[in-house]
């Protein structure tokens, strides 16, 4: 199984790193692996979310017993934990290769990554719509840029750290 998985793995970083060759000049190869894994995983997530919505709840509500459950948030509550982690062993095992940290560490770290970006999207959603008057597509757009960049900086620099975060190169 371990085989396996490596194969797996390396066949990944393959075909990311096959089509990272035309960003070659502008784009770090970091930068290139966590756009092209964090991309996959949420098309990954927005294909479950479908899955989920519409053919396991079939649209329903959630009826748990103590509490019910709309269809949506419902969906979004099952998906949530799947794209987690996958979210988490892409960017572990792809992207942020060279941190020493241990893997619970990671993790722990990660998970605290992914309640800030869920923070920071409610409040960009709410600062921008409802106190600066803009659509909230335009407003969801502007938020997304915003989190993106704080989901790298703090996985780089936080959840997957090195030893040598800010480091300069000589040359």
């Amino acid at each position: 199984m371990r085989r396996f998985l490596h194969v797996c793995r390396l066949m990944i970083i393959r075909t990311v790193d096959f089509f990272y060759f035309p960003f070659l000049r502008f784009i770090p190869h970091e930068v290139f692996r966590y756009g092209a894994t964090g991309g996959t995983n949420t098309a990954f997530d927005i294909f479950l979310y479908f899955i989920f919505y519409n053919f396991v709840l079939e649209r329903q509500i959630l009826d748990l017993g103590f509490v019910a459950i709309s269809p949506h948030i419902a969906a979004f509550l099952l998906v949530f934990p799947i794209t987690f982690c996958t979210g988490f062993i892409l960017a572990k095992y792809i992207t942020f290769t060279a941190s020493e940290l241990r893997g619970r560490i990671q993790l722990f770290r990660y998970g605290l990554t992914v309640l800030g970006a869920i923070l920071l999207n409610y409040i960009f959603l709410k600062f921008f719509v409802e106190h600066t008057g803009l659509y909230p597509t335009l407003s969801k757009a502007l938020t997304t840029i915003i989190v993106v960049a704080f989901s790298y900086l703090m996985q780089r620099y936080f959840s997957f750290k090195t030893g040598q975060a800010f480091a300069f190169k000589k040359g």
